[in-house]
């Protein structure tokens, strides 16, 4: 539903105060004047540095002078409704003011008379902060960004000469591209590449994309060339994400991600990074602490506005590292925070289980008794895996990888590796081309997580048995016991046993 269509129902359903969230004001007033025209609805738009603006005509000059006061540009709406017909009221970026006790009590007055006058009052502003004595009074609106078609349309309009505008698949990844780009962000972009091109591309678009991210500091968008190939073990989980996100699925069915549980170094970071590559789709990461705001809300706003991104910018990969920490403030909130880390934690919640758009979350964790129950809950993930310290057949395909990767002989003498990571591995054969030393020398300046953390580990590998699925092969992970009286892991595959 567009913008227009959603404020005319408003409008006829005799909602007074309407507050129009939109990062793109001048498309939003145009749609509202389109609006206003079709229905003959008198419009009224204004800002501090225009004044007061009339059917898209400045006043006179003393009317603008005083409606350059917010006060005066409110009490102006009762006169534009003295012919009794419908006015609307657009005051753009008007949360400005309302930290004025005398803009409150003016708009609620306002808002109640609009019932009998058939006056409007609609605030356009990038953010949502209604004052406490008027939220009863104002609905929320949202102006979406561009679907595939506007985008399409977009890009039809720039690119006018024969083969500037690919077609088929490449129009599919142009258009992937852009997805979660601003109308005039959008145009930029398609504009950009014909430039540097002479065609539209993904490249220039995807670049622009990175910026747009970085300016609102809310997700990051990492376009690493990372693969499965590089990525030693873990052969249950790829399958099963592969096969999640083919694009053959079945209409209608959505899938939702994975939660990935392991020590530090066993591969959670690296898998969803090659997850996106291998699928090809952005990877976009979300910090949860870089949306803690400082202002009352500015938490809760951030994080819904993060989510808008990510379902704008799907198809995609959606990783949260570490996210025990995340939302480590959650059972103690209320005595901490005033119950922010609450309001996220439910608000990430509801959009996990109910999102309809094509985003595959990855969540990571190190430790899960820090995890609140209802976070891994079904339906909101697809599968909980558990990614264990590789075994003896995975860490020789992780040394064989890395030797390679660095340039080492592959036949010399590895370190006793037992209960090595696939990131110490890695760092044994950068240190050992690094240092241009052996191995076994280079292996002297690792101190393997399973000795530093050890008994988080096998605290770690304990609840995991039996409550997770395993990464290397298919079935339950469980906890066993090898020959010799070494703990180890052992599947059984006969799920009527598991």
């Amino acid at each position: 539903m567009t913008l227009a269509e959603r404020l005319s129902e408003y409008v006829r359903a005799c909602f007074t105060g309407l507050w129009v969230q939109s990062h793109e004001p001048h498309d939003a007033l145009q749609e509202i004047a389109q609006l206003c025209r079709q229905n003959h609805w008198t419009l009224a738009a204004w800002d501090i540095d225009q004044g007061l603006s009339l059917a898209g005509h400045t006043a006179d000059a003393s009317a603008a002078m005083s409606a350059a006061d917010p006060l005066a540009a409110i009490r102006t709406l009762g006169s534009l409704a003295a012919s009794g017909d419908t006015a609307l009221l657009v005051l753009r970026n008007f949360h400005r003011f309302l930290n004025s006790a005398e803009v409150v009590q003016a708009l609620d007055t306002q808002l109640t008379a609009g019932r009998l006058s058939g006056t409007f009052v609609v605030i356009l502003s990038p953010i949502v902060n209604v004052p406490v004595e008027l939220e009863r009074q104002f609905a929320i609106v949202e102006h979406e960004l561009p679907g595939r078609e506007q985008l399409t349309a977009i890009a039809r309009g720039i690119a006018t000469e024969q083969g500037e505008l690919p077609e088929g698949d490449a129009l599919i990844q142009v258009l992937d591209a852009a997805a979660g780009l601003t109308r005039v962000e959008a145009e930029n972009a398609f504009s950009l590449s014909l430039v540097r091109h002479k065609r539209i591309a993904a490249d220039t678009l995807w670049e622009i994309k990175s910026g747009m991210l970085k300016k609102s500091g809310l997700l990051t968008l990492h376009r690493g060339g990372e693969t499965f190939a590089e990525l030693g073990g873990l052969q249950a989980l790829k399958q099963f994400c592969t096969r999640a996100l083919r694009s053959d699925r079945p209409s209608g069915v959505r899938a939702r991600g994975v939660l990935l549980l392991g020590p530090p170094g066993s591969g959670k970071s690296q898998f969803c990074k090659a997850l996106g590559a291998e699928t090809g789709r952005p990877t976009l990461i979300l910090d949860v602490g870089a949306l803690l705001g400082s202002l009352v809300g500015q938490s809760e706003a951030n994080i819904r506005h993060a989510l808008r991104l990510v379902d704008a910018m799907s198809p995609c990969v959606v990783m949260l590292e570490e996210v025990e920490k995340a939302l480590s403030g959650v059972s103690s909130t209320g005595q901490t925070d005033s119950g922010v880390s609450a309001r996220m934690f439910a608000s990430f919640l509801a959009w996990l289980n109910d999102h309809e758009s094509d985003a595959f979350v990855v969540c990571s964790a190190n430790d899960v008794s820090r995890l609140p129950p209802e976070f891994a809950r079904s339906e909101r993930f697809d599968g909980t895996f558990f990614l264990d310290l590789p075994a003896a057949g995975e860490k020789d395909v992780i040394w064989r990888m890395y030797l390679a990767k660095y340039g080492l002989d592959p036949d010399q003498r590895r370190p006793r590796d037992t209960e090595w990571t696939g990131a110490e591995i890695k760092a044994c054969c950068r240190l050992a081309a690094l240092l241009d030393v052996p191995l076994v020398d280079a292996a002297q300046q690792i101190v393997p997580v399973a000795v530093t953390a050890g008994e988080s580990v096998e605290r770690l590998r304990t609840w995991a048995s039996g409550r997770c699925l395993a990464a290397d092969r298919p079935g339950l992970y469980t906890r066993g016991t090898e020959v010799g009286g070494k703990t180890g892991r052992n599947v059984n595959r006969n799920p009527s046993s598991n």
